[in-house]
């Protein structure tokens, strides 16, 4: 209501939809940098300057905005960087290879100590809450089947052995890059991390591939 009157008197109109985007884009950063339990609605508040009316119009709770995040920019942030480009490669292993080359070229030495938003709230959240658990294993479910999927393509285009289990090597990859990412924010550097992980999947390719390399 506070909302409506607020309108009517100075002759404008707010964009909802750019009300609840600066609502999420605030409480992704916030929670990245600080970690879910430690944000408060009153924090995002006041970096957005949406008022608290607006926000629990687009998010009846706390838990609501955080389940957002994960929903709307955790999980097609990570599809679109560390899934599409292996998916839609001939090469899976050499997108990957190339994926981790350009994560590791962007990084700051920022997003080195923050670490990986994935990884961050599942080690937070995922034994306290289930709403939680639930969306974050979900985005761990799709990156796997992802992989899983372009390495049984990288098997029909001779670029990917034909002896590698796709299910379980999807799995290990998605353990060993969460891994990697994990020691990057330890040692502020990504460069160890990422030869590790890029040596090691050097032996998932077809022998033919290996040659050439």
């Amino acid at each position: 209501m506070l909302e409506i009157i607020h309108d009517k008197f100075c002759g404008c109109k707010r964009d909802p939809v750019k009300t609840r985007s600066k609502l999420l884009e605030s409480a992704f950063q916030q929670i990245h940098e600080h970690g879910f339990q430690t944000v408060s609605l009153d924090a995002i508040l006041r970096d957005t300057g949406v008022t608290k009316g607006a926000l629990y119009h687009h998010f009846p709770n706390k838990n609501a905005l955080g389940y957002a995040v994960v929903e709307e920019i955790i999980a097609p942030t990570l599809a679109e960087f560390w899934i599409n480009p292996v998916v839609e490669s001939k090469d899976p292993i050499s997108a990957l290879q190339n994926v981790i080359r350009e994560a590791g070229e962007g990084m700051t030495i920022e997003e080195l100590k923050l670490g990986c938003p994935l990884n961050n709230l599942s080690q937070e959240m995922s034994s306290s809450d289930e709403g939680f658990r639930l969306r974050l294993a979900a985005i761990y479910d799709d990156w796997r089947h992802g992989l899983s999927k372009a390495l049984q393509n990288g098997k029909e285009n001779q670029t990917v052995a034909e002896n590698v289990n796709t299910k379980a090597t999807a799995a290990f990859l998605v353990a060993s890059l969460e891994g990697c990412i994990g020691m990057a924010k330890i040692h502020r550097i990504w460069r160890f991390s990422g030869n590790v992980a890029r040596a090691y999947w050097n032996i998932l390719k077809h022998s033919e591939r290996k040659s050439q390399d």
